[in-house]
């Protein structure tokens, strides 16, 4: 008897969007069985959906059996190709349009205050996850995939990158560790990621090995976009190293901290005062600065707690942390709101911006305000709580004139 082999389960159960499975054939030609939950308004496209996977994927003799529950075209279509890889056939994929509310870019200083983490092998949790207006989206195939379903996360990931609207977020992936993060990078390279967050880096070859591989399939891709990096630090030994990995390439934009594994490796506790984190914390900062890329502090866990959530942000600002990572998407309008400069941080921000405007115009080669001298470091500050005050709507664009 053929193996059948499939792709949407949940341990035993089926996955809520859509299940396939796979019988390959030697003779017959494409037999399509659907139960579908949309059938009178999708049925017929989805059939065609089907035969046109199967033909990308040069399979000519199978059945197949799709439960679908309402799921997308681009889930659909990724159950499938998993299905066909778990059968042994990798040499073809089946790429969704890529759509053109994909094709923006990104910029390695802009904000990322907010982060939402969304699973990847989870596609009801992406389709929506762009209206919430998060800095960026953080499609993940690491923690929050089992490792049976990295598989299927890999291509859920990529057609999402080809075809979900993320309305501007910064567009981010979360790639395994080691060989199977590099071959990870195969999988979404080639579909516009703006950042790569790399988990539990522990030394700078970690990311030279990532930053190669990128480096290898843009080459043969030909594309020319940015592609960032985040390493994130998670153990003892990262933090000793963290300002060698911060600065390990120039395409590190941030360096991102992760909570759960560092307590866990130096044996204690996570608490919400932090006491067990703070050398840590600290030391992100410092390395980050240093690099002169962004310092983002880790997820708050307590997604019911949003007072805890103002203060641990308001906390990690004030160590001179740019962002968060968030994990539902109620956090992020606390997020937004807890790291909006303050009205004292926006007044000395324009008095620095305007006293550095006034020395370039007299041709000055010193700005000083006061009695104080200002480095470029702190106008390029004054100018960041500037633009972001600008982005919130606390300051409109004309404030130079309204400050006269």
């Amino acid at each position: 008897m053929p193996t059948a082999f499939t792709a949407g389960r949940l341990g035993d159960k089926i996955r809520s969007d859509c299940w396939v499975e796979l019988i390959l054939k030697q003779s017959g030609g494409i037999l399509i069985e659907l139960e579908s939950k949309v059938e009178s308004m999708y049925g017929d496209s989805t059939r065609e959906l089907c035969k046109e996977v199967l033909s990308s994927l040069k399979i000519e003799n199978a059945s197949i059996n799709v439960i679908d529950y309402g799921a997308l075209p681009f889930t659909i279509a990724a159950r499938i190709e998993t299905a066909a890889r778990r059968a042994g056939l990798t040499g073809y994929s089946y790429l969704p349009e890529l759509k053109p509310f994909s094709h923006y870019t990104t910029k390695k200083d802009r904000f990322r205050r907010s982060r939402l983490y969304i699973p990847g092998n989870d596609p009801k949790y992406m389709i929506n996850a762009g209206l919430h207006k998060p800095d960026a989206i953080i499609l993940d195939l690491e923690d929050s995939v089992a490792p049976p379903e990295k598989d299927a996360a890999c291509a859920l990931v990529r057609n999402a990158l080809r075809h979900v609207n993320f309305y501007g977020s910064e567009r981010m992936v979360r790639i395994n560790q080691g060989e199977l993060g590099l071959k990870d990078l195969e999988w979404i390279i080639p579909h516009n990621v703006h950042v790569v967050l790399i988990p539990k880096v522990e030394d700078p070859s970690q990311v030279t090995a990532v930053d190669e591989r990128i480096a290898e399939i843009k080459s043969r891709e030909k594309i020319e976009a940015k592609t960032f990096l985040m390493p994130i630090i998670e153990s003892a030994l990262g933090g000793i190293k963290a300002y060698e990995i911060a600065s390990a390439s120039p395409n590190i934009s941030a360096l991102a901290l992760g909570l759960e594994d560092y307590t866990a490796d130096i044996g204690v506790q996570r608490t919400l005062e932090g006491r067990e984190s703070f050398w840590l914390r600290s030391v992100i900062v410092n390395a980050a600065r240093a690099a002169r890329v962004q310092p983002i502090d880790t997820v708050f866990t307590d997604v019911a707690d949003m007072v805890g959530l103002r203060e641990s942000v308001i906390e990690a600002k004030s160590l001179g942390f740019d962002g968060k990572g968030c994990i539902h998407p109620r956090q992020i309008p606390v997020v937004h709101e807890a790291f909006a400069p303050t009205a004292l941080e926006i007044s000395k921000a324009k008095k620095i911006v305007i006293a550095f405007e006034n020395a370039e115009r007299k041709g000055l080669g010193v700005v000083s305000l006061g009695s104080k001298m200002i480095d470029p470091p702190v106008v390029k500050r004054a100018l960041n709580t500037i633009n972001m005050a600008e982005s919130l709507g606390i300051l409109t664009q004309n404030w130079r004139g309204e400050s006269r």
